[in-house]
This record gives C-alpha cells, structure tokens and sequence, in this order.
C-alpha cells in the first residue's frame, strides 16, 4: 500500500510538473505574440509583398528571356533561380522583423548545406552537368545524338538528366553527369539515309543514275538542301551498286527509308531497270574412273 501511495504520489506530480510547463509554454508564446504583434503581420506583409514581387519579376524575366530567343531549360533555371533569391531575401528579412536572430540562422543554414551537398554528391553532379550542357549547348532540343551506345532525339533537357526519343518511341533518360566529358555524336535536325540497290551490269548508267535522282526530287521527305549523293558505291561480281544518300528530318528517317526503297523498286520496274540477285557459276568437271 506504501508503495502504490509513493507510485501515486509521484505520477501526480509528474502530472502537475507538466501542466505547469505547458502553461508556461503556452505563457511565453501568448507573451510573445501579444509583445510582437505588430512585427508578426508586418512580417507577414513583407512575406506577402515578395510572393508578388518574386512572380513579377518571374514573369517579366520570362518575356525578356523569350524575345532574346533563349532555350527552354535556360529560360526555366533564370527565372526560378531568380524567384528562389527573391524569396529568400525576403524570407530573411521577415524573419529579422519578427524578432529573430538572423546571423546564427545564416551560419546553421551554411552548415547544413556542407553536409547536404557530401550526402548528395551524386545529384549535385547531375545539376552542375545539366548546367553545363544548357549553358554551353553540345545538342538542343530536337537534335538527334549518339553517345555511350545510347541514341535518339532529344526531347527534354533538365537540370538533372536528358532525356532520348527513338525510332520505336520508346525512351532513353541519360544522367547529366554521364554526358559531360565523354565522346559526343551530334547529328543534328536532319539525317542522311545510307541506302543501296544493285543493277546489271549491262543497264545504262545514266538512265539509272537520272531515275533514282528523279525518284528523290519528288520525294517531300528529301531535303533539297544538302543535295542528295548517288553514285557508283561498289562492283560487285554480279551486280553494280548504287548508294542513294539523300538527307532527311530526323522524324523522317524511318519513313522515308521505306519510301525510297519502294519507289526505286517501282520504277525500275516500270523502266525494266534489272535488279540481280547474287549468281554464282558451277562449273562440273568429268573425272574418268
């Protein structure tokens, strides 16, 4: 019974110790809200009036970048870093009004961002890559690139990674920090089709050689400009191959491979253009018993 008395004794103290730091608690931050007051919704306004400022700023930043003729990703990062400062700045001086100590707040924030950064090595990689690639430009948007066995056109560049576009539209998403420093292919806007036929040997060149250009002239998927190379690619031993390299767009690089092929296929029919399979000769010698 001494014991459960002792056991009852001490919880309700422990209880009234407790109540009496809540209300103390809830003292000081009464006390604190009726002394600064003021400086709480004056706080609150200047948070408020750099919402607004920071969205104008935004958005003037956003048209001036547009009639400069800026990238995308390059128009997103200036102005949400712009934004980011703005609000900072102000968030500091509504936090000094209301009575905080800004200097110790500073130097914790400092700290803290050292040990971020070595906790996120990996993803601040990312990000300075990213701000590499936007700022110096290797590809842009829309160009088709090859690099670590990867291909495709570039549909996104982020601050993080670049993201690839195939033929299939399947998706390829590179990390930023994979790209910066290794052996880049930039093929650009336009693609240049490696294609071939065989005729015989005994057909009229010029005739063959007219046909096909006439087939790429009318094809709207072939660029005018580089101009289209055909010629003689190789003698074969039953046949003579012609390349046909016209440039396209890169979204037309499939379809018009297809196109062509179709179209010499055609006409070379209508003109009895021969298209040779590989022949080889047998020669049977008798050999007596």
């Amino acid at each position: 019974m001494l014991f459960c008395s002792h056991l009852a004794d001490t919880t309700a103290a422990s209880q009234s110790a407790s109540g009496l730091k809540s209300a103390e608690l809830t003292d000081k931050i009464i006390f604190y809200f009726v002394d600064h007051g003021l400086q709480i919704l004056t706080a609150i306004a200047i948070m408020g009036i750099g919402l607004l400022l920071a969205r104008w700023v935004g958005n003037l930043m956003q048209r001036w970048l547009t009639r400069k003729a800026f990238d995308e990703p390059v128009r997103i990062l200036i102005v949400r870093v712009i934004k980011l400062l703005i609000i900072g700045f102000i968030g500091i001086m509504a936090l000094g009004q209301m009575g905080i100590q800004i200097t110790p707040l500073i130097a914790g924030i400092g700290v803290a961002g050292v040990g971020a950064s070595l906790a996120m090595q990996g993803i601040l990689g990312n990000l300075v890559a990213g701000l590499t690639i936007i700022f110096s430009k290797p590809f842009t948007i829309g160009e088709y690139i090859e690099l670590l066995g990867v291909y495709g056109q570039v549909t996104e560049i982020s601050l993080f990674s670049t993201k690839l576009l195939h033929a299939d539209n399947s998706h390829v998403v590179v990390p930023n920090r994979k790209i910066v420093g290794e052996i880049l292919h930039n093929y650009g806007k336009m693609r240049q089709l490696d294609l071939s036929v065989g005729i015989a040997y005994g057909t009229d060149l010029t005739v063959a050689l007219l046909t096909v250009n006439d087939i790429l002239q009318r094809n709207p998927r072939v660029l005018k400009e580089p101009l289209p190379v055909v010629g003689i690619a190789a003698l074969g031993e039953s046949f003579i191959t012609l390349a046909i390299k016209p440039w396209v767009h890169v979204e037309d690089f499939v379809i018009g491979q297809a196109e062509i092929y179709q179209a010499v296929i055609e006409t070379f029919r209508e003109k009895k253009i021969s298209i040779p399979g590989p022949r080889r000769e047998v020669r049977m010698v008798n050999q007596s018993s």
